[in-house]
């Protein structure tokens, strides 16, 4: 990767002092200043526009740490998750420890007993 020490920034400068000369010096720093403004604006109208579509989409601040470093992002996705258990009655449970499992994917539908008034079907005496 390059680096640049304050030693090799000096050279550059007085290379590029030394090429363009003290006249044309103004004018090339102005042209990339405002070439670096209207970028700038640009990038910022674009991310406005972005925001406006999708306003849940995290700071660009947050999406920079996470593109820098997502093993970070998806250890605290995965706190988070843990930090909020489910309720007991959706966890399936090992029969043999009784220690929770993970949530089904599908939770089966609950058991209604019948009623009494009902009571169990049987054929119709008259019938017999």
């Amino acid at each position: 990767m390059l680096s640049l020490s304050p030693m090799k920034i000096i050279i550059i400068v007085a290379v590029v002092v030394m090429l363009l000369g003290p006249d044309k010096l103004p004018e090339v720093a102005h042209k990339i200043g405002s070439t670096w403004q209207s970028l700038r604006r640009f990038q910022q109208r674009v991310e406005d526009e972005v925001r406006g579509s999708l306003p849940d989409l995290p700071s660009t601040s947050d999406l920079a740490r996470m593109a820098r470093n997502p093993v970070t992002v998806l250890n605290q996705l995965a706190d988070r998750t843990n930090s909020t258990p489910p309720p007991e009655e959706d966890l399936v449970t090992d029969s043999s420890t009784e220690k929770p499992l993970l949530p089904p994917l599908v939770i089966p539908p609950r058991q209604v007993p019948p009623s009494p008034s009902t009571g169990p079907i049987s054929a119709d005496p008259s019938l017999n």
